[in-house]
């Protein structure tokens, strides 16, 4: 049985997720009360006539704040029973936060004639801070649209044919911020900038052209050493100590040229020695 719990603040698109996951074979069950949830698996476990049961619940602020309190206990309960389980966190700035709710004019489910839309975004984050510390996987989705949502839980969630460890290798670019849910990140600004050869400028580091420029640069090809050898030390130590996803980031100015090549050759690169690796380019096109 597979079970993967989604949550996260109002708005930051839970609801998504919840399709997705219906849309690949997932029996999903929206604001489950935490409470219910190991009996849900126990009750699955049993009665299912699914030879291998994948079950999707969302659990969020409209639970009781007791009930919430208890979720580490809850988790602790279900997997005791050797379920897969995933925690699933979605979440956004505040700022995003508001701007949607403001242009879908929904209701946050905290709100009351005593506490403001701010307030009540800001109260989620604390109430849901149980689930959050114990996120297998956080995603930030300010500066998704809904379907780069989807290809991102698609990505992470269901491109996971064992279980095991997930590696996302990510390329991004500074000047769109650093992404709030690497566990390592890696600046290569400092390498050669194809962006400043006029024939390249309009090319991504996928393409032949950039390939052939970066791999001619001294410089890059040692901070591809560099990066490799800490991977691939370090990367099989997280996947024994049972984490369920490590996202590595690595960084240029714009998120198309130098990191979308490293991004890549280290994705090969570790997919010898790592089951299950996965490259994505956050701002690349």
């Amino acid at each position: 049985m597979r079970l993967i719990i989604v949550s996260g603040r109002s708005g930051s698109g839970k609801s998504t997720a919840l399709d997705v996951l219906e849309d690949n074979g997932f029996y999903c069950i929206d604001n489950l009360p935490a409470g219910l949830l190991p009996e849900l698996a126990e009750r699955t476990l049993l009665q299912t006539e699914m030879m291998q049961p994948q079950v999707a619940v969302s659990i969020d602020a409209r639970n009781l704040p007791s009930q919430l309190v208890r979720f580490p206990q809850l988790l602790n309960e279900v997997r005791a029973r050797h379920i897969q389980c995933d925690v699933l966190y979605l979440d956004a700035d505040e700022e995003t936060l508001l701007k949607r709710f403001s242009e879908t004019r929904r209701r946050h489910p905290l709100t009351n004639e005593h506490r403001s839309l701010a307030e009540a975004i800001k109260d989620e984050a604390a109430l849901l801070g149980p689930i959050a510390d114990l996120a297998d996987l956080k995603i930030d989705t300010a500066r998704l649209n809904l379907h780069q949502l989807r290809d991102t839980l698609k990505l992470r969630l269901l491109d996971k044919p064992e279980p095991g460890t997930a590696f996302l290798i990510q390329s991004f670019g500074f000047k769109r911020g650093i992404p709030v849910d690497a566990d390592m990140v890696f600046d290569v600004r400092c390498l050669p900038n194809p962006y400043w050869k006029p024939e390249l400028r309009d090319h991504s580091g996928k393409t032949d052209q950039v390939i052939a420029y970066l791999a001619a640069q001294p410089e890059v090809d040692d901070m591809y050493q560099d990066i490799f050898a800490y991977l691939n030390k370090w990367l099989p130590r997280f996947a024994a100590s049972n984490r369920a996803y490590v996202t590595i980031a690595i960084g240029c100015t714009g998120g198309h040229h130098r990191s979308v090549y490293l991004a890549e050759r280290l994705g090969e690169a570790l997919k010898i020695n790592l089951k299950n690796v996965q490259v994505r380019h956050r701002d690349l096109g």
